[in-house]
């Protein structure tokens, strides 16, 4: 009787250890090809207690196809004791249809006189979370690799294009009065701003746009951008547009949101062959402790939720997964660029929402975009946009390393009036600024330069006299300026490729504060 209570207490010891850790256990005897099954192996998969066959052949059929060979390679390779324990990780299908991924452990526990194997006995471990999560994971380190990428790239394309641009403006002056030769020159003028819009694409991908974000109303802003909606679509599709109270507040620069709503419509839009629906709604959801972890993103608090649906062809599991990559497309050649739902990325990021997709082949697509929600702030006004001051004169410290950009810079400056001081990376331009601090009215700084960044440089100047006006030029920031930080301390920021109008606007505007005035 005590040996009969031991094993007893043995037994319950061993089955509260494997309902507490959640695992399912099998136990093989391969001479007859009978698998025992727990009751949590079964509820694992979906399946009732009475609805499995102990029978391994049946087994087999749940794994994966894609998995089945190597699954019973590895088998094989325990059972001929070239391995010390089995293990894999697989997917198996369930009840319904779906597929769960398995950490599948075992090990012969029986062998006969000659090594045969007889009886094998093994666990299952439920891992589809946790391989949900290093998917996510491994996503986002590809996505901010090429991000990286692209705004390198960007960078140096903005330099380029800011000489072509400068020039094409400076030509344009000369050929004021030739209309035949002007034509021309503003023909590449357009085709330039096309590449600048190209390259401000990228840095919306890369999260390095300049962002003016301020409280908004989302279901105000859908409302803007839908009387856009009717030219971005066709005849023979039809939107409905749902905006529920209260219209939740989020803070974002509503003409990037914008761009994000007619960038998803358009997207829609191309999805669906023939006729079809496109839908759009709002809501307010609560990421919980329980809904961020079990995810892997986002942070516990109130988020405002953008969804657009469309029936159409839908996305298999491989286009689901690059959708937002630069430059990957479906559509033909020449039918688009592949950057559309690449800015909906990078601006979603950038507001540090989220993004998720849904996808059903031959059903249609739904695209869930999370935004952090505020309260709402009855004394917020957007800001006025202030029409530029009369142009003024003034002495200008141009600080750029790209000889051709700040040879380019200095003649447009010039020709306005203004007096120039010249710099070729952050360490001559502080040199240059101590020798003539009581006379520069104005810094001109390219953030990425040799020996010294546009940061840096910008603190030693302020250092020595405070109230020095800085405009930045900006390529593309990477790690060096945050654009919130750069912002918020009350400098200009001019994002390359520099267009010299704006420049001259935004100069004219910041010696006017300075009451450096000119005829």
């Amino acid at each position: 009787r005590l040996a009969e209570k031991s094993f007893r207490e043995s037994e319950e010891r061993w089955q509260f250890a494997l309902e507490g850790s959640g695992d399912g256990v099998w136990d093989w005897n391969i001479p007859s090809g009978k698998v025992f099954y727990s009751d949590q192996w079964k509820n694992i998969l979906g399946f009732g207690v009475d609805e499995f066959d102990e029978n391994e052949n049946l087994w087999e059929k749940l794994v994966h196809p894609d998995d089945r060979d190597w699954v019973l390679k590895e088998i094989k390779r325990h059972l001929r004791s070239e391995t010390p324990l089995y293990m894999t990780e697989h997917r198996l299908r369930c009840r319904d249809g779906s597929f769960k991924w398995i950490l599948d452990r075992g090990k012969v526990m029986e062998r006969g006189k000659d090594g045969t194997p007889l009886r094998m006995v093994g666990t299952y471990t439920d891992i589809t979370d946790r391989k949900r999560l290093e998917d996510q994971l491994r996503q986002a380190q590809k996505m901010e690799a090429v991000g990286e990428l692209a705004g390198g790239i960007a960078h140096d394309f903005n330099n380029i294009l800011t000489a072509i641009i400068g020039r094409i403006y400076l030509l344009q002056n000369k050929l004021a009065g030739n209309g035949e030769l002007l034509a021309h020159a503003d023909q590449i003028a357009y085709a330039a701003d096309r590449a600048a819009n190209l390259t401000q694409s990228l840095l919306a991908f890369s999260r390095e746009q300049i962002m003016n974000p301020r409280r908004i109303y989302l279901n105000e802003t859908v409302k803007k951008s839908a009387k856009l909606f009717s030219k971005l679509i066709r005849e023979n599709i039809e939107i409905s547009i749902i905006l529920p109270e209260p219209d939740p507040v989020i803070l974002a620069d509503e003409v990037q949101i914008e761009q994000v709503l007619i960038n998803l419509v358009a997207n829609a839009r191309d999805a669906i062959p023939l006729d079809g629906r496109i839908h759009i709604a709002t809501e307010t959801t609560y990421f919980d402790e329980k809904f961020v972890s079990s995810h892997g993103y986002g942070r516990v608090g109130e988020y405002a939720v953008i969804s657009v649906s469309a029936t159409g062809t839908g996305m298999d599991q491989k286009t689901k997964a690059r959708i937002f990559e630069p430059f990957f497309t479906t559509k033909e050649m020449g039918k688009g660029t592949g950057l559309g739902l690449a800015i909906v990325y990078g601006t979603i990021k950038q507001h540090n929402g989220h993004i998720n997709v849904y996808s059903e082949i031959g059903v249609g697509t739904t695209i869930r975009i999370y935004l952090p929600r505020i309260e709402e702030d009855a004394d917020s006004e957007a800001k006025e946009e202030m029409t530029p001051p009369p142009a003024g004169k003034g002495l200008i410290l141009l600080a750029e390393d790209e000889d051709a950009v700040r040879s380019l810079t200095k003649t447009i400056l010039l020709e306005s009036g203004y007096t120039v001081i010249e710099a070729e990376n952050g360490l001559q331009a502080v040199e240059k600024f101590q020798q003539n601090r009581d006379d520069i009215n104005l810094v001109l700084l390219d953030v990425i330069m040799p020996r010294m960044n546009g940061k840096e440089a910008c603190d030693e100047i302020l250092r020595s006299k405070p109230e020095t006006k800085i405009l930045f030029m900006s390529g593309y920031t990477g790690d060096i300026l945050g654009q919130q930080e750069l912002l918020s301390t009350g400098h200009g920021l001019i994002q390359k490729p520099l267009k010299p109008r704006d420049m001259l606007a935004i100069i004219r505007g910041m010696l006017s504060e300075t009451g450096t005035l000119s005829s």
